[in-house]
């Protein structure tokens, strides 16, 4: 059985190192009156607030998503209600641009703009999940969206804030285990109890915040629960596609009107079935599951106040001890490991001949192991540091951003020579508001990547995707060059935006099937050539009506990409395909409810040996009815997934030949708000 998780000294010492030098400018700080506006931990009952009008936290500056060049989308209240799913994936994946990938019920990383994997970063609080989920598209990340207070999710390059993997961009989650700022209550919090018709599932969620009188001392709990069974499909049962999740997270902040100084600690753990490998009694096969852990520690702190030519600091540092061990039946297959600690600075500062914006650093250290039979990518130590200044400057209707990121990747795997990468990163954007209403924004950026682990070092057979896969040592940075236009009206009556973009890479790097067999598993190679993608996305808001009846908004979206390689080298291989949707939504002082229908389109473009997928049509529907009784607040919903009962199989997906999404489903249940 897979062995216990437990702290490493060096983590430990740097933890500690981090926090004496946090505490001494914080000390008399916290100790000061704790007045000052907070965010409450639930926005749901702002019903008048503009997703576009909350504040990004993942951007240094904390300005809303209206307020920067570079697209991002936004994810909190009553909306983030009805799109949380099981997955991150799955939760984000109706964003403009925004996929999911799929490994069943278990599995779903965030696809942005056809890019995922190593090229999408998954952060809570600013810092990377630091999980194995970017090695295979069978291991999950180590979030949960039902413990989000707010998600994020910057499009196109975001290598310049979180460092050269993230070329592709970042979801952001935001989960307030660290308070800074105080509470607008002495106790606040909410909890959540669901059943799903789909999969015979429940999933119970509660968190909790509290402050004592003088409010400097801000306590966090909070957990979550899920058990899923094999969920039902239009074709029958969808076999070893059960999950069976708990974590949760304790957390304290001392604050004040000059700072904050706290600590988290969470656990994690999910196991769940692979629909890939649901074995054969009758040959004896047993199916496959994986039990995944992590421990995570994290100490964050900051100053509001300025100090020499400083306007603030923020300063964190995350432990993770992940553990992922691939079961057949009862018996150890295969196990990863990964050990990891991150830190990061922030500085920003005051106007500078009119620029303002942050300096930062960011490093990690990262161990990553397999053990096992089928442990296809050897040992390997990564370290990491990077350098970024960000700037700002407006001048009456225009607003420019400047960036620049410099970094130092270093990869020792067990057995080999070591690789160095110096990935550098420039930006600049430009945002035109000509009048209150329109605004148009340009970027353009030059991003480089270091190649993962597993695109350098694997070899061997990787179960979970049913191939003999085999890496390149030799393989050289990543660079992509993107320009993107955008285009964004807020009326009163009628909300739009448009994007289209290019991203042009030197040196894109993919897994390719070879057309070779190995041990009867095809061979699939980490290979590099240079690639476009070209793509466009929109959503547009119609406000129909708001009177006595309640408020009727249409919503409209749509996204594609094409992604080929150059000099005729043939379609990339599992490129998200286009889709269309829409939505009619009613809102009322008690109730809201809201019917939709989303296109996804087939995708016959394919790679070199890859199979095409049909197109399907997902209908949904989500009704809620909410009542406040004293401090309370209660809230009673229905949600229903796939009405239709369509057969849709995810084109992302390694498994997309052998499994489909869920059939009609339901989920109802009860949030209470306090």
């Amino acid at each position: 059985m897979p062995k216990p998780i437990v702290s490493s000294p060096r983590a430990r010492r740097s933890a500690l190192a981090l926090a004496l030098t946090l505490a001494l400018p914080l000390t008399q700080a916290v100790a000061q009156d704790a007045t000052g506006p907070s965010s409450p931990s639930d926005t749901r009952h702002d019903k008048a607030t503009s997703l576009d009008a909350v504040v990004v936290t993942a951007t240094p500056l904390q300005s809303s998503a209206e307020e920067l060049a570079q697209p991002v989308e936004v994810l909190s209240g009553e909306k983030l209600d009805e799109a949380r799913g099981a997955t991150l994936g799955e939760t984000v994946g109706k964003l403009p641009g925004v996929q999911s990938s799929n490994f069943g019920a278990g599995v779903g990383r965030p696809i942005i703009r056809g890019m995922e994997g190593p090229r999408v970063g998954v952060m809570t609080g600013g810092l990377a999940s630091q999980d194995v989920s970017t090695v295979s598209q069978d291991h999950n990340a180590a979030v949960e969206p039902f413990l989000a207070d707010q998600i994020e999710v910057l499009k196109g390059p975001a290598t310049l804030l979180y460092g050269s993997g993230a070329i592709g961009g970042v979801v952001n989650i935001v989960d307030g285990r660290i308070a800074e700022k105080p509470l607008d209550e002495t106790v606040s919090g909410r909890a959540e109890v669901r059943r799903s018709s789909v999969s015979d599932g429940v999933t119970g969620m509660a968190r909790v915040d509290a402050s004592g009188a003088d409010g400097a001392l801000v306590l966090h709990a909070d957990g979550v629960y899920r058990n899923n069974d094999d969920y039902n499909t239009p074709l029958g049962r969808q076999r070893n596609s059960f999950v069976d999740t708990k974590t949760g997270a304790l957390g304290a902040s001392l604050v004040g009107d000059v700072g904050f100084l706290g600590f988290s600690a969470a656990r994690y753990e999910d196991k769940y079935g692979n629909p890939g490998e649901p074995g054969n009694a009758e040959e004896g096969e047993s199916p496959v599951h994986i039990d995944m852990r992590q421990n995570r520690f994290e100490l964050k702190g900051g100053i509001n106040q300025e100090f020499g030519i400083f306007s603030g600091l923020r300063a964190s540092v995350a432990d993770t001890e992940y553990e992922h061990t691939e079961f057949e039946g009862s018996e150890v297959g295969t196990r990863f490991l990964n050990d990891a600690t991150e830190g990061r600075l922030e500085l920003t500062h005051k106007p500078l001949a009119g620029w303002v914006g942050a300096i930062g650093l960011q490093g990690y250290e990262r161990t990553f192991q397999a053990i096992g039979e089928e442990a296809f990518v050897p040992k390997t130590k990564t370290r990491a540091a990077g350098l970024f200044v960000t700037e700002q400057r407006k001048w009456d209707q225009l607003q420019i951003e400047l960036g620049a990121r410099i970094d130092k990747v270093e990869s020792s795997p067990s057995g080999a020579a070591k690789r160095d990468f110096n990935p550098l990163s420039l930006s600049a954007g430009a945002m035109w508001k000509f009048n209150d209403a329109w605004r148009l924004t340009f970027n353009v950026d030059r991003a480089e990547r270091a190649p993962a682990e597993e695109e350098l070092f694997a070899n061997g057979l990787h179960a979970a995707t049913a191939s003999f896969e085999i890496g390149d040592a030799d393989l050289r940075k990543e660079r992509a060059n993107q320009f993107e236009l955008g285009l964004h009206y807020h009326g009163a009556k009628f909300e739009a935006k448009l994007a289209a973009y290019q991203t042009r890479f030197d040196g894109f790097i993919y897994l390719i099937d070879t057309g070779a067999f190995e041990e009867d598993n095809p061979v699939r190679q980490w290979s590099q050539a240079d690639a476009t993608f070209n793509g466009f996305e929109g959503e547009a808001i119609a406000h129909l009506f708001d009177g006595d009846a309640g408020k009727f908004d249409v919503r409209l979206f749509g996204d594609t990409v094409r992604a080929k390689l150059d000099n005729g080298g043939g379609n990339l291989p599992r490129i998200a395909p286009s889709r269309i949707g829409g939505e009619l939504r009613w809102d009322a002082d008690s109730w809201r409810a809201s019917l939709g229908a989303t296109r996804y389109m087939k995708q016959d473009k394919v790679a070199l040996n890859e199979t095409p997928t049909d197109g399907y049509t997902l209908v949904d529907a989500h009704m809620a009815y909410h009542w406040d009784s004293d401090n309370l607040g209660y809230e009673v919903f229905l949600d229903g997934t796939n009405l239709t009962d369509q057969v849709a199989r995810v084109h992302t997906s390694f498994l997309k030949d052998s499994v489909v999404l869920p059939g009609r489903g339901v989920d109802f249940g009860v949030r209470v708000f306090f």
